[in-house]
């Protein structure tokens, strides 16, 4: 036999409880709405590359040429012994190609560490690393053209991987299309 119980709440209690669950629910929509804004990155902007668009990727191999490949080799290769750090504490340039960990990371953050640099990423002022941010030397779309360049390189079992990677970071995100907004999923 299941009881149910009946509880008679004063006028005060009453006011108390609807503005206890008004707070309550805003506070969970505040909480929920933080890792789709902070998934989003930096710029709050979610980048995709395009490495099956020949004309991007000819425009990034050119790019790459002459703004990665002295560190990171002309073949995607990287600086020997990139896991470790030299003298001056930093890490060598690490292999763009399958045997590094690009592949490992979402089309926005690869963007993201591109463009501001590992430090301003991860909110470290005091992290130091060898690769300049290119902000102020290469254009947005010159920046998708060369990490387009370099994900077209990669095998077919990586560039899988790497997408799985991007299609988990959109359904984190609630983004079921790419231009669907924060705003969109808070009003639908």
């Amino acid at each position: 036999m299941m009881r149910t119980c009946k509880r008679t709440m004063l006028a005060s209690e009453s006011v108390q409880s609807r503005s206890v669950s008004s707070w309550a629910i805003c506070l969970w929509l505040l909480l929920a709405s933080i890792p789709a804004i902070a998934s989003k990155g930096t710029d709050g902007i979610l980048t995709r590359l395009t490495p099956d668009n020949l004309a991007v990727v000819d425009q990034g191999a050119d790019i790459y040429q002459q703004q990665c490949a002295s560190c990171h080799g002309a073949e995607l290769r990287g600086q020997p012994d990139w896991r470790q750090r030299d003298t001056n504490g930093l890490l060598p340039a690490p292999p763009h190609d399958e045997t590094g960990h690009t592949w490992h990371h979402a089309d926005d953050l690869l963007f993201e560490i591109t463009k501001y640099g590992a430090a301003r990423v991860i909110n470290d002022p005091a992290y130091q690393s060898a690769m300049p941010a290119y902000e102020n030397t290469l254009s947005d779309r010159e920046i998708i053209a060369v990490l387009s360049f370099i994900k077209s390189r990669w095998p077919e079992q990586e560039r899988q991987w790497q997408d799985e990677v991007n299609t988990s970071q959109l359904e984190s995100l609630g983004i079921v299309d790419e231009s669907d907004s924060l705003l969109d999923r808070l009003f639908k």
